[in-house]
């Protein structure tokens, strides 16, 4: 009876030993795996920071309709023009003019 108990045990240490190997090998595979993601997240930019709040999501909701006007406004005429120096002509008017339009409709900048 003694001896069934010791090789019951022995069995049980050895599966015991087996487990916390194979816990060793997940904890280093999973801390391996840890610092290749943290390399390879520190090589990149950090993602812009977005302003909460009412004023900055109107804000951001004017400029994204600004920038999709100039955007019509090129759209629109190109096919129109027949030569590049014409539509490169318009492009650079729309971007200076961009500006001026902005304070006119909204105030400041």
């Amino acid at each position: 009876m003694a001896k069934e108990r010791a090789r019951k045990r022995a069995e049980r240490e050895v599966a015991a030993a087996e487990e916390r190997a194979e816990r060793a090998r997940k904890r280093a595979r999973r801390a391996r795996l840890d610092r290749g993601k943290e390399a390879l997240t520190s090589l990149m930019p950090d993602a812009p920071k977005r302003t909460p709040g009412l004023l900055a999501r109107r804000r951001r909701r004017r400029l994204l309709a600004f920038a999709a006007g100039i955007c019509l406004i090129q759209v629109v005429l190109w096919p129109l023009l027949p030569s590049w120096g014409a539509r490169l002509v318009v492009l650079a008017l729309s971007l200076v003019a961009a500006p001026i339009v902005w304070v006119l409709a909204f105030g400041r900048i």
